[in-house]
């Protein structure tokens, strides 16, 4: 009883941080949109860093908790046939996406943070403090470049956690994300990848950032 009542409870708590998931890529994917207009600010630019580490450490976390279960039942000879597993791994796919577009944009759209951090600290300016008791000046951190080098920094841990995943991926989950699925030889083979896109979405229709269009 006692070990079914933890498994329940750790099923619960995984389903929890998927959902958690999937709302902070959908928010993070709606920021990105205003980046350019008028709506574009310091403050936006600042709460997108934000929920883009948020969501990183989510991934992260997340996969530490269902990683080791799969491992130890796939040791056990048991079949890692786990919908958290595939939810987590699309997730991850569509928040690289993001994060790649989110870095096109800093590049293309830099934002002028000066005033913004003025009277606070930038998002890690370690080296800018020591270089300023070194140096006995004021050293302005360069938010944009911090910008793209953490983000290049966040798609190198999702995509490690990614190809951590796709090891125990169910095959169908694997192919889907693949080229060559998306885009059929003949109508036979499109009509078998269509019901097995199908069989995907079936299961995770609950979940609004996988079922909606990319705007960018």
């Amino acid at each position: 009883m006692a070990l079914a009542s933890h498994h329940d409870e750790s099923l619960h708590k995984t389903h929890n941080l998927i959902t958690e998931i999937n709302s902070q890529v959908a928010l993070f994917r709606d920021l990105l949109i205003h980046i350019g207009t008028s709506r574009d600010c310091p403050e936006l630019r600042e709460k997108i860093r934000k929920l883009r580490r948020t969501c990183v450490d989510a991934c992260k976390h997340t996969s530490q908790l269902l990683l080791p279960q799969i491992r130890s039942a796939v040791a056990e000879g048991i079949p890692a046939d786990h919908p958290h597993l595939v939810l987590l791994f699309f997730m991850c796919q569509l928040f690289l996406r993001e994060l790649a577009k989110c870095s096109r944009l800093v590049q293309l759209i830099p934002m002028d943070m000066t005033g913004y951090f003025e009277n606070r600290a930038g998002p890690s300016n370690i080296g800018n403090v020591i270089s300023q008791i070194l140096l006995c000046k004021t050293i302005a951190p360069d938010f944009n470049q911090e910008e793209i080098c953490s983000i290049a920094k966040d798609s190198q841990e999702l995509n490690r956690i990614v190809h951590e995943m796709q090891e125990f991926l169910p095959q169908q989950e694997i192919n889907a994300e693949r080229p060559a699925a998306l885009t059929g030889e003949d109508a036979t083979n499109k009509w078998t990848k269509k019901r097995r896109r199908s069989s995907i979405y079936k299961n995770v229709g609950s979940f609004c950032c996988l079922c909606r269009p990319n705007y960018l």
